[in-house]
């Protein structure tokens, strides 16, 4: 579908850690989409993290730094929810920060086909203010992260039982994917688990 002037779009995020490949799911959905007549665009939540000094600030494997230092929310907010949601220009940015050179990406910004889904891929994206229409929520237990986890990125496990503590973010989506095994993810619609 063409791009229309202050076209908008269906703000969805695909929120989990990244051993549930987020990314991949909505790199997923996003091909069926055009199938259905819908667009799709996907954004990786990593292209808004912040810069190594402030990210990193308290060094590489800071678990409290991981949960609330990472993610730019202010630029992810600015730069692609609300130019596609209601009243915006229509046109997003689809990275702001290059993690490999650590330095900004200097993208140019991108028209949302009118319609569109635009998924914004990435783990702990829940119940930081992010301008979100719908969430899906890939939940992997704390037995299964543990497990799946691989020892150098363990550091990181506690940032994520954090999460689950103080966001609640199984109980928050509009849908769950179970994804304690890889293998047999299982969906639960509105959040709920029983």
């Amino acid at each position: 579908m063409p791009a229309e002037p202050g076209a908008t779009a269906l703000r969805v995020a695909v929120d989990g850690p990244e051993l549930a490949a987020p990314e991949a799911l909505a790199a997923a959905i996003a091909e069926r989409l055009p199938a259905l007549g819908r667009g799709a665009v996907v954004v990786p939540a990593t292209g808004f993290y912040r810069p190594a000094s402030l990210r990193l600030e308290h060094g590489r494997t800071d678990p409290d730094a991981r949960y609330t230092d990472w993610l730019d929310v202010g630029a992810l907010n600015r730069e692609v929810l609300a130019p596609v949601g209601p009243g915006g220009s229509g046109e997003y940015l689809p990275v702001l920060w290059d993690l490999e050179r650590d330095r900004a990406a200097r993208a140019p910004r991108r028209p949302v086909p009118a319609g569109a889904v635009l998924l914004v891929a990435g783990a702990l994206l829940q119940g930081v203010g992010l301008a979100l229409d719908v969430v899906v929520h890939l939940r992997v237990a704390p037995a299964a992260r543990r497990r799946r986890t691989p020892p150098a990125e363990a550091w990181a496990l506690p940032a994520y039982d954090r999460y689950d503590d103080e966001v609640d973010p199984a109980a928050l989506a509009d849908a769950v994917v179970l994804a304690d095994h890889a293998d047999r993810p299982a969906l639960v619609l509105g959040g709920r688990l029983a």
